[in-house]
């Protein structure tokens, strides 16, 4: 066998060796995705608490409160705080990667000027500090006038610090999420306008069912006009009346079919279980909604999720 011959095998040789590497790897990204596919939004693996900081009578610290999360099995947590927190802010994270819990989110309350507030600053420090790239929940108030103005010029208004707090956040490979809560921002159509307004890639909508109150109508015309924002969806329980009552999730006469049009969707993101009034302890308001939330699974013959509680 001359030179030339044992040259060509092995560039055969070598062509079949990637050719087959190639098709392994497509094959093992295949199954990936079926796998992926085939899992619920609602499983344990997808949730986010949230509203457990200043929502807990027990007042627990970092540490104390990732131990809590390791014990319900949950393994994403957005973080709200008020400022008797803000010193924390590093351990909270430092504690969250101990635990294995992603910081799925960091709540952010911002007035018109966020580039004059110090604790945005020290909220995009601490991120940076830690290298956690992670989605900002923003609410947004504040903003003189804005009652007064045409629908383009309260587009505008709120745009400015929105895109001040996206442009800060992407610096540091972070997302923005406009929070529906109160007045004329909390309304997703309108949030849709000022993600069309401003165009920046980094910015999504989190949509809360315990904000929703005078959404459960419109709901189903809406919230295929969120899914392809949406960063993640909160979940609660809604009892229908004048006003509206937030409950835990399963004792309102609302959210099944609310949670049902999500199941039906193309939503593939993570799902939020929410304390806040819930109970006084946030472990088992927690609890309390998770176990809720099962009844509705049931329901809705989710097995997949189910599977995943026990």
């Amino acid at each position: 066998m001359n030179a030339y011959t044992v040259d060509r095998l092995l560039k055969m040789a070598a062509k079949i060796y990637w050719t087959v590497v190639v098709c392994l790897a497509l094959s093992m990204n295949v199954q990936a995705q079926n796998t992926k596919s085939s899992q619920s939004i609602f499983s344990r693996e997808n949730l986010i608490a949230w509203c457990i900081v200043p929502f807990d009578v027990k007042e627990r610290g970092p540490a104390a409160r990732a131990e809590m999360l390791n014990n319900l099995g949950i393994t994403m947590l957005a973080y709200d705080w008020r400022e008797k927190h803000i010193p924390t802010f590093e351990e909270e994270i430092m504690q969250l990667k101990k635990h294995n819990i992603k910081l799925q989110a960091f709540w952010y309350y911002s007035g018109p000027d966020p580039e004059k507030d110090k604790n945005f600053a020290t909220i995009i420090e601490v991120l940076k500090k830690q290298n956690v790239q992670t989605e900002i929940w923003c609410m947004v108030s504040g903003i003189k006038g804005l009652e007064e103005m045409s629908q383009d010029e309260k587009v505008k208004a709120v745009a400015k610090p929105v895109a001040y707090i996206a442009d800060k956040a992407a610096e540091i490979g972070c997302k923005l999420g406009l929070y529906n809560h109160g007045g004329w921002y909390g309304e997703p159509e309108n949030q849709l306008q000022i993600i069309d307004y401003l165009k920046k890639p980094n910015i999504g909508i989190v949509y809360n069912f315990h904000h929703a109150e005078e959404h459960i109508e419109a709901f189903p015309r809406f919230f295929p006009k969120l899914i392809p924002h949406l960063l993640a969806l909160n979940l609660s329980g809604l009892k229908k009346g004048n006003p509206v009552k937030v409950v835990p999730i399963g004792q309102g006469d609302a959210e099944l079919d609310m949670i049902k049009i999500v199941k039906n969707s193309t939503y593939k993101g993570p799902i939020g279980i929410i304390n806040e009034d819930t109970a006084p302890d946030a472990e088992v308001g927690l609890r309390m909604n998770m176990d809720g939330l099962k009844g509705i699974l049931e329901k809705l013959g989710d097995r997949a999720a189910l599977k995943s509680y026990k």
